[in-house]
């Protein structure tokens, strides 16, 4: 595993992260309350911070979840995507879960915000041991 195999696990996350919320941008926005523009997008969809922001993010998610795979031996596919799929429901999905219950945040939110949390670890636990 190399820095090739953590930019293409963030990169894999990255662009499932668009197509999820892209197909679910009208549930989510009702969910998270975030401002929509006359367009009925969010009003901060031309901000870069924010895509900038999520991009490093998987990055460094992928590096962390690189260098717990090497630590363990983690180097096949089946077992990159179970690991994957653990590290996602089980660390970050309750972190989520509990920030978005202390701020009140509705379930719907949770459960699409968790969801992609899951898959995009489970999508880079894949990629991680494809090389």
């Amino acid at each position: 595993m190399s820095i090739l195999n953590v930019l293409a696990a963030g990169i894999a996350s990255y662009i499932f992260g668009a197509i999820w919320y892209m197909s679910l941008s009208t549930p989510w926005m009702e969910a998270s309350g975030v401002a929509v523009g006359p367009d009925g997008k969010p009003a901060n969809s031309k901000e870069p911070l924010p895509y900038i922001v999520g991009f490093i993010c998987t990055i460094i998610v992928a590096a962390a979840m690189n260098h717990f795979f090497i630590r363990a031996g983690i180097s096949q596919v089946g077992s990159g995507l179970i690991w994957g799929a653990g590290i996602g429901l089980c660390l970050a999905v309750p972190w989520i879960f509990t920030n978005y219950s202390f701020a009140g945040r509705p379930i719907k939110l949770m459960l699409i915000d968790g969801a992609y949390a899951a898959i995009g670890c489970t999508i880079m636990g894949a990629v991680l041991t494809l090389f």
